[in-house]
């Protein structure tokens, strides 16, 4: 239904209004007291000897009920009355003013009687100066310029137009057009007044919702990553003057995205919001919560707290997420780890700050999930370390400097080589060998991998080649190797390689895939019509969903070495491990165990069902140039304890 506009009763009736009006009385009436007083007296002095005496100061009661009325608006000027106060003082100017002119006009009748023309002229310009000044100094409250109007105007116009003089009559024939000119130009100024007050309103309701949207969180109504930052900046200029510490914290929900992927964005915004509750309801003394986005949340403790209290907060924050979220039937289990930095760690910079309490989160979402982190020394000195590798990196020749190690898969019912896992390694002229674990997430997150991905593929493809027929080589890729840009050069090196597709398996970790399903979808399946095979890496290590395995074109599921390190104990991981192997044999896709390193732990999962494994127990990675001998030696070995079987 199209919007419609106020009536002229609901604008009257409009808070807005009424403060607007008491806004220009408090202005205006002192200033028609002041002119009906001043112009009182010179009309009483006019016919001060003239009149008799009591007529002429007649009016002195309302002359000081006049001076009354204009303190009591001077002492408002400043002040903004209650709707209701101020619809009270414009009923009583409605009702008094009027009254006050209507005194002023009956004197003015009685001095008509008296004096020479001259003097009764001053009657009559006293009369029409009296009706001019309140319209135009009332004329913001429609109904008090009327009323001054009917009992002012009207009356001494008719009075003077049935006195029988034809110039008194001409006179009141025209202070009766002026009258009427003036009750329409009242009209239409209280009508436009009206209409300019309700549009400050909506451009004042639009200038707070713009306010609003640039400063809230649409979803949870919690303050948004712009307000987030503006009160860091605030806090940080004050700390820097007062020298008082404050703490920055942010949250991020574990198990948030499976949720949202599995149950549909519905679910997901309801969790949010519901997370958003908890928070505030934890909040203490001096605790700013706000919604950064997607599912990660900051928090700024103001106040004085000490290194045990905002541990102590955080934690509470940790066990509030841990109870289940229901949302729309669905009960969804998530949990939450945070990061916390102190102000005086940050050299007051808000996005120094900020990368401290995220390299806290960080820390704790690698090694201590669903716990509080607090930013430390340890963690500077890691910083430094890592911008030291970043900067390595950025500089590295990648081409000479990058390379690659081998680590077999074995099918331990034959004793054969099914694949060779390819492990980049990276050995930098400055600062010697340098761990995948360490180069690999800078190189994720400064898009370097890609042209990591693509130099190391090409090494990789090169070196399959030279390997007999049916081994196979395993590639890793990351989330960013999913773009349709990257996938499109990865399928044009598998081309030119000469390689047979069919002997590539890509593999992609859950935590990859998970950032975005559907493009990892659509990526892996053009992997898949090119004839290489795609396999689900590290399967247990984060939120593994059946969804994920429905999902995905998968050929092979690599179980994470977790599961792997007390299988002979832990009867609970025996049952886990048996469940991922009957679910792959179910859905004919390959099962690979990796971490295998003893021959308890080897004959464990064979008894499960599962007979591809990778591990030390076989071999560590190796070079490229070590393969034709390791492929030799195990050769000759499955032959020697063949020739014993049939022997």
């Amino acid at each position: 239904m199209p919007a419609r506009g106020k009536t002229s009763e609901e604008r009257a009736n409009s808070p807005a209004l009424l403060r607007a009006q008491i806004a220009a009385f408090s202005k205006q009436v002192p200033v028609l007291y002041v002119l009906l007083s001043v112009n009182a007296m010179a009309l009483a002095y006019t016919f001060w000897g003239v009149a008799p005496l009591t007529l002429v100061a007649a009016p002195t009661p309302l002359l000081v009920l006049s001076v009354f009325r204009l303190v009591v608006w001077a002492r408002r000027r400043h002040l903004t009355p209650a709707p209701a106060e101020a619809e009270r003082l414009l009923r009583t100017t409605v009702l008094l003013g009027p009254a006050i002119g209507f005194a002023f006009l009956v004197w003015a009748l009685s001095l008509h009687g008296y004096g020479t023309s001259v003097q009764q002229a001053h009657v009559i310009v006293f009369v029409g100066l009296t009706v001019v000044s309140c319209i135009f100094c009332l004329m913001h409250v429609r109904t008090a310029a009327l009323g001054i109007t009917s009992t002012v105007a009207i009356p001494y116009s008719v009075f003077l137009i049935c006195s029988g003089d034809p110039v008194l009559l001409a006179i009141g024939a025209n202070m009766a057009l002026v009258a009427l000119v003036m009750i329409y130009i009242l009209f239409v100024y209280s009508r436009e007044f009206a209409q300019m007050i309700e549009a400050q309103v909506e451009t004042q309701r639009l200038s707070d919702d713009n306010h609003r949207l640039a400063n809230i969180d649409g979803l949870t109504g919690l303050p948004n990553r712009r307000q987030f930052f503006a009160r860091l900046t605030e806090l940080l200029s004050r700390d820097q003057a007062d020298h008082d510490r404050f703490w920055v914290g942010l949250l991020d929900l574990d198990g948030f995205k499976p949720v949202n992927d599995l149950y549909g964005h519905l679910v997901g915004d309801q969790v949010l919001v519901e997370t958003g509750a908890r928070l505030q309801t934890i909040a203490q003394r001096g605790a700013f919560i706000c919604r950064l986005g997607g599912d990660e949340f900051g928090v700024i403790l103001d106040g004085g707290h000490d290194h045990d209290e905002v541990e102590r907060f955080g934690q509470s924050v940790c066990d509030a997420l841990l109870a289940p979220f229901s949302a729309l039937g669905v009960l969804a289990k998530i949990s939450g780890t945070i990061g916390f930095a102190a102000s005086d760690q940050a050299e007051g910079q808000a996005k120094l700050l900020y990368e401290r309490a995220d390299y806290a989160l960080y820390h704790a979402k690698q090694n201590e999930r669903g716990r509080p982190i607090m930013f430390s020394h340890e963690h500077e000195t890691a910083i430094r370390r890592l911008s030291v590798l970043e900067q390595s990196l950025r500089n590295a020749d990648l081409e000479s400097e990058m390379s690659l190690v081998f680590q077999p898969m074995v099918d331990v019912a034959t004793g054969r080589i099914t694949t060779f896992e390819a492990l980049a390694r990276w050995d930098s002229p400055e600062l010697g060998p340098v761990s995948p674990a360490d180069f690999v997430p800078i190189a994720e997150r400064t898009d370097l991998i890609t042209r990591l991905t693509q130099i190391l593929l090409r090494k990789a493809l090169a070196e399959a080649r030279l390997w007999p027929p049916h081994i196979r080589i395993s590639f890793n890729l990351s989330a960013r190797d999913l773009s349709p840009e990257a996938i499109l050069k990865t399928i044009e090196k598998v081309r030119a390689s000469g390689l047979d597709a069919s002997r590539i398996v890509f593999e992609i970790t859950e935590t990859a895939a998970m950032r975005d399903i559907a493009l990892a979808e659509i990526s892996l399946g053009a992997l898949r019509a090119l004839g290489a095979r795609v396999a689900l890496d590290d399967f247990g290590a984060g939120y593994s969903s059946l969804s994920y395995v429905r999902r995905l074109p998968l050929d092979r599921i690599k179980v994470d070495r977790g599961f792997i390190v007390d299988i002979e104990h832990d009867g609970i991981a025996r049952d886990i491990l048996k469940t991922i192997i009957d679910l792959s044999r179910n859905l004919k896709i390959d099962c690979v165990v990796e971490g295998v390193e003893t021959e308890g732990q080897k004959r464990t999962i064979g008894l499960l069902g599962c007979t591809t494994m990778q591990g030390y127990l076989f071999s560590k990675p190796m070079a490229a140039s070590e393969i034709p001998g390791f492929l030799a030696a195990i050769e000759a070995d499955r032959r020697a304890r063949l020739s014993v079987v049939s022997g």
